[in-house]
């Protein structure tokens, strides 16, 4: 018998016992390894990366702040490392906007309480029919001072500018004017220019004639006659101090600011 011989393979790769017997005696090679797969290794994921320094460090400044806002993050560890590095470089920013923020809240009472205060600011014209909600139901915390006046008169455009100037510094108080006919009929022109106080509905004060603000008739002078009995006037500041004292000792302190101006301006005109 030849060196033929018959190899039967049923599966591809598998051999018979034939193939088995003719290695063992040396006339065929040794059989292959089967072939085993790799083992499994699932793709990385970049969320399992571990966040230390070198990772923060492939970030941008912009992914930075990304991920600050990242609610998928819950590595305790990397997210303190993350803000410990990320503010050792914006220091400046972050005490700067943790000032802002925490004064947020207090600032905006301020101004919300401001706001409730800052409400006039000039001298409102008004009509006879319009005196009850502008004047008598004006509020118990709003103190109003009304201009009894005609055109024509002179003495009533004095008051009149006193007033101007007045309802700019304390926008906190009411100020109107009304032709004094059209307030009270007959009322006699030998009276204008007249004003009258109201507070929550009553008056509690009348003068009558320029006479009544003194020799020289001024802002600082009619705002010190108008606060002699009562807390009239209201810068609008929001202070919680509205004693009739404190008013007056505002007043003073502006009176005087505005003389040492004046010195100074003549001062330096003198100079030039």
């Amino acid at each position: 018998m030849g060196d033929y011989h018959f190899v039967y393979k049923d599966v591809e790769g598998a051999s018979t016992q034939w193939d088995d017997i003719q290695r063992k005696l040396g006339n065929l090679p040794e059989k292959p390894p089967a072939f085993k797969p790799p083992p499994f290794t699932p793709a990385s994921d970049q969320d399992s990366i571990p966040k230390d320094k070198s990772f923060i460090d492939s970030k941008t400044e912009e992914e930075l702040e990304f991920l600050e806002d990242d609610l998928d993050l819950d590595d305790d560890r990397f997210l303190q490392e993350y803000r410990s590095l990320f503010l050792s470089i914006h220091s400046t920013n972050f005490f700067f906007f943790f000032f802002f923020f925490s004064n947020r809240k207090k600032r905006l009472t301020e101004m919300r309480e401001a706001t409730k205060i800052v409400r006039f600011g000039s001298v409102v014209p008004i009509s006879g029919s319009d005196f009850v909600r502008e004047v008598s139901q004006a509020g118990p915390d709003v103190w109003v001072v009304v201009l009894l006046y005609k055109d024509g008169y002179a003495e009533c455009g004095v008051l009149m500018k006193c007033l101007e100037e007045l309802a700019v510094k304390y926008p906190g108080t009411k100020f109107v004017k009304i032709v004094s006919t059209d307030c009270i009929p007959n009322y006699p022109d030998h009276n204008l220019p007249t004003l009258l106080v109201y507070n929550n509905g009553a008056v509690k004060a009348n003068y009558a004639g320029l006479r009544s603000f003194g020799r020289r008739c001024t802002p600082e002078g009619v705002a010190l006659v108008l606060c002699q009995s009562d807390p009239v006037l209201n810068d609008g500041q929001g202070g919680t101090d509205r004693s009739r004292d404190s008013v007056i000792e505002g007043v003073r302190r502006k009176l005087i600011e505005k003389v040492v101006k004046e010195h100074e301006d003549d001062d330096g005109s003198s100079s030039d």
